[in-house]
């Protein structure tokens, strides 16, 4: 398995930690998120560093399909049914926001940007189209409908979001991570108030945000609750069409599309961590019946953290934790998601008023009812009188045939065959 990413970038590489460190901020975990809030906190003039267990951006990040879009799904009407007008709206706005720093950014960083219009298909589900457009011509966006879209079956047609954009993430970290202070191989094993102890030495910080995918800590916050993960798959395929834009079903289970290149990204085959789903088989029969002439050149899966409401958690850790800061929970969309994490996390540790404080607040309600499905997969595998078992909170793993890894279908863990951790919220390889 591999990733065109990686193909085609050099990420620069920094040393572990030698000794304790004091610091103002410290960051932990190094992929898109994190390397932007260190980035973000050096232009501020902050003492910081992040620490990073691997090589920054070596896990979700080299394998994300790199959208810069604030069309996530159809969310829109689903935000102002669930949060309120004003609530949407803001969302609209974090991540509008989060595109034209991009867009500013980029300007001067080669990495392949691409302005390119976004659309949200559906198969048969006209309605729920149209109620998007609705709602967002109600928060004042210019979103249009789009009857036909250059993708190899019928619809009932997209969504159109203009002037979105595309790149590659790993030339773009790898300009803004030049001269930043990182540590790489450094693991954390335990964080307290003010300290966190790495395998390297005790870092010591005013201020502690945690940028791990899934949080690492269980006893605040309720993380492994309020989060599942989602586990979905690309090929890139060689002598395939140019579709002109990026494409997603509004169907979790469904398609997506973008070109980069010469090649064409096909995404799909999703289900959640540790169960049943199509995979990659789904894709290269796909690309077999409708791209007869195209050949693969690369593969990937990735899996993401998905919250109860479709929102990040961005902000403070929990409601008893002083000084410690958390951005997980984005919900497939992370190239956005994790821009308008760092902004907002910078100007919390600065203590500037940010506007979406209260739209990203990691302790808002948890009355959703993605809670029950969650707790009743927790409860599940922990009844289920199977070896071997996450060492994460004991939940029974199941065995990915596809990958030859075991996944944990609670909170998303996965190790391979010989016991070694692959994903987190693991810190440890499974015995």
């Amino acid at each position: 398995m591999d990733s065109i990413w990686t193909k085609t970038a050099q990420l620069p590489q920094f040393e572990p930690l030698r000794s304790d460190l004091n610091t103002d901020v410290l960051i932990i975990g190094g992929g898109l998120a994190g390397v932007l809030c260190a980035y973000k906190l050096a232009r501020a003039g902050v003492d910081y560093a992040l620490v990073e267990a691997d090589r920054i951006c070596g896990g979700i990040t080299k394998n994300t399909t790199a959208k810069i879009t604030s069309q996530h799904g159809l969310i829109y009407d689903k935000l102002i049914r669930e949060f309120g007008a004003e609530q949407a709206r803001l969302y609209l706005e974090a991540n509008q926001g989060a595109l034209e720093e991009y867009r500013a950014l980029c300007k001067n960083i080669d990495c392949d940007f691409e302005e390119q219009d976004a659309f949200v298909y559906s198969i048969d589900k006209r309605w729920k189209l149209e109620r998007e457009l609705k709602a967002l011509h109600r928060l004042g966006f210019r979103a249009e409908f789009v009857e036909q879209i250059p993708i190899p079956f019928p619809t009932a047609g997209a969504v159109q979001f203009p002037r979105q954009a595309q790149f590659h993430p790993l030339k773009f970290v790898a300009a803004i991570a030049r001269g930043l202070r990182i540590f790489e191989h450094t693991k954390v094993l335990e964080l307290g108030p003010g300290r966190a102890v790495t395998d390297r030495g005790t870092v010591s910080a005013d201020r502690i945000i945690v940028a791990t995918h899934f949080p690492l800590l269980n006893k605040h916050g309720g993380y492994f609750l309020k989060l599942y993960q989602h586990r979905s798959y690309v090929l890139a395929l060689e002598n395939a069409p140019d579709v002109h834009g990026m494409y997603v079903d509004e169907d979790k289970k469904g398609l997506s599309f973008r070109n980069y290149g010469g090649l064409l990204l096909l995404g799909g085959g999703s289900h959640r961590t540790g169960k049943e789903g199509g995979g990659w088989q789904e894709l290269e029969r796909f690309a077999c019946r409708d791209y007869p002439d195209a050949q693969i050149t690369a593969r990937r899966a990735t899996q993401d953290c998905m919250t109860l409401d479709g929102v990040p958690y961005v902000g403070p850790y929990s409601r008893r934790t002083d000084g410690l800061y958390v951005a997980t929970g984005f919900n497939k969309w992370g190239m956005t998601s994790s821009m308008a994490a760092a902004s907002l996390l910078t100007d919390l540790v600065l203590g500037r008023h940010n506007p979406y404080t209260e739209l990203f607040s990691p302790s808002r309600t948890m009355l959703r009812l993605q809670l029950a499905a969650n707790s009743l997969e927790s409860a599940l595998g922990l009844l289920t009188p199977t070896v071997p078992r996450c060492p994460h909170m004991g939940c029974a793993l199941k065995y990915n045939a596809a990958e030859h890894s075991w996944d944990c279908p609670c909170h998303g863990s996965r190790f391979g065959e010989d016991g070694a951790l692959i994903d987190n919220p693991a810190t440890d390889d499974r015995r």
